[in-house]
């Protein structure tokens, strides 16, 4: 019986992911928008989208959601956040004051690539992925540091776009925005 996943559905492209997850191959009714504390009780995977983060912090701290991710976190739940959800997933957001999870030992620079008019779209090969992915860019973060227990999965440009620390995954793109389902068959064998 495959795993129940959630998506965090506070804001973003929550609805995309879930898409990506059933041409994945997973189970429609084993996915589950996760927006308090206990709907992620119920599934063990969760993916935190794009979105803006000064809300998303908001709202998860306003609802206990923070606290709730956290000890899933370290209890070694597989999370993976794209764009926003990798910021929040970090230690450290330079030139910024803003709450993150803290799960991931990175820093990350926030808009990176400029504004959404200069959203882009390449070819991006992932460390553990057979084929190239198709990678959509939108106010994308980089990571600009990392622990030595941080693996680098992807880079673009020199710039690091890709990492995984145990189970939580970071993406600086959003793969849910194309056909491709690698990255999501990738974190539901994490």
């Amino acid at each position: 019986m495959a795993p129940h996943v959630g998506v965090l559905a506070i804001q973003g492209s929550f609805q995309k992911h879930i898409e990506s997850l059933v041409r994945a191959g997973h189970p429609a009714d084993q996915i589950h928008e996760i927006r308090t504390p206990e709907d992620l009780s119920q599934v063990r995977r969760l993916i935190i989208p794009g979105g803006e983060s000064t809300t998303v912090g908001l709202l998860m701290q306003y609802t206990g959601l923070d606290q709730a991710i956290i000890e899933r976190a370290h209890q070694g739940m597989p999370i993976w956040g794209t764009c926003m959800g990798m910021i929040m997933l970090a230690r450290q957001v330079e030139n910024r004051e803003q709450f993150s999870l803290n799960l991931l030992n990175i820093t990350v620079r926030r808009n990176a690539f400029g504004a959404q008019v200069h959203s882009f779209e390449t070819q991006l090969t992932v460390a553990g992925l057979v084929d190239p992915i198709e990678a959509v860019f939108i106010r994308a973060p980089i990571v600009t540091k990392h622990g030595p227990e941080v693996q680098v999965l992807a880079t673009f440009n020199d710039h690091i776009v890709a990492v995984q620390q145990d189970k939580i995954l970071g993406t600086s793109f959003h793969p849910e925005l194309t056909s491709d389902t690698q990255l999501h068959k990738y974190f539901l064998n994490l």
